[in-house]
């Protein structure tokens, strides 16, 4: 039995890898760990094989950026070695796509990391001290997700899902977005810790997101009828511009094909986008 660790308790991603391992109960032993106080620094992480990193800070309200830096570096390295110190096989740290600083164009191999804001920068300065301990003995996952979501989510999949069940039309905008269903990032974290692997991935959906289809998706699950209407790609284009909500709804934003190779060998049972909408919106 492999005994998990998920240090930051309550989080969304967290909550949902605990509640998919309940069907693998007999080989898996699951515990998170409370990481906003110091009292983490008496916890025995020796009674475990896998660390999964999810304490984080993502938007901030205090003006202070260097809070970032405290909780998503700082804190993050100083897990990773008493994880190591205390005989941890693998630790899995969630990063995120922000740090290459796009929020529209498509990533591959070649683009340069040059996160834009404290969330990104900090999360790869946390990278790049985390990756330091990968050895034999301590293997080091970095996961750099696209949008998560998934039943009961937060953010942009929520305020499209809430225009999706109003509106009666929404415009064509052939556009592509790499996003990522929760039920298929378990299955690819399973993956991940069955195959005791190590490295830098990108988990995705195996399909890119298209948003007018999403939209349509999401109306037809819950029984509204959208019509969608071409035409609109000029004006959209000049929104984007000046809008950052359109740019994140409208623009693309997606991982090139040379950097999910390493993907197939994890997401062979992912879902559709389909049936992820059918699962999100049930």
């Amino acid at each position: 039995m492999k005994r998990i660790l998920i240090t930051g308790k309550n989080s969304y991603v967290g909550n949902s890898f605990i509640e998919y391992l309940k069907y693998f109960s007999h080989d898996f032993f699951v515990n998170s760990l409370n990481m906003k106080d110091d009292n983490w620094k008496n916890f025995e992480f020796s009674n475990y094989d896998i660390v999964i990193h999810l304490a984080a800070i993502v938007h901030s309200k205090e003006k202070d950026e260097s809070l970032y830096y405290r909780v998503n570096r700082d804190l993050a390295y100083e897990t990773a070695k008493m994880a190591k110190i205390s005989g941890v096989k693998q630790f899995i740290y969630f990063s995120t796509m922000a740090v290459y600083g796009n929020s529209v164009g498509h990533i591959s191999s070649k683009t340069p990391l040059v996160p834009q804001n404290p969330y990104g920068k900090s999360k790869l300065e946390g990278e790049k001290l985390i990756s330091s301990l990968n050895d034999d003995d301590f293997k080091v996952v970095i996961l750099r997700p696209p949008m998560i979501y998934g039943k009961n989510s937060i953010g942009n999949y929520t305020r499209l899902a809430k225009f999706a069940k109003k509106i009666p039309i929404f415009p064509k905008i052939n556009n592509k977005r790499s996003m990522l269903f929760i039920g298929n990032l378990n299955i690819f974290l399973k993956a991940i810790i069955d195959n005791e692997t190590s490295g830098i991935f990108y988990p995705q959906n195996k399909e890119y997101v298209n948003t007018s289809q999403m939209v349509q998706l999401i109306a037809q699950e819950n029984g509204k009828k959208i019509v969608i209407l071409p035409g609109f790609s000029k004006v959209i284009n000049i929104m984007m511009r000046f809008n950052t909500t359109f740019e994140k709804v409208f623009g693309d934003l997606f991982y090139e094909e040379d950097l999910l190779k390493s993907n197939y060998l994890y997401n062979s049972h992912f879902v559709t986008l389909e049936d992820s909408i059918k699962k999100t919106e049930k």
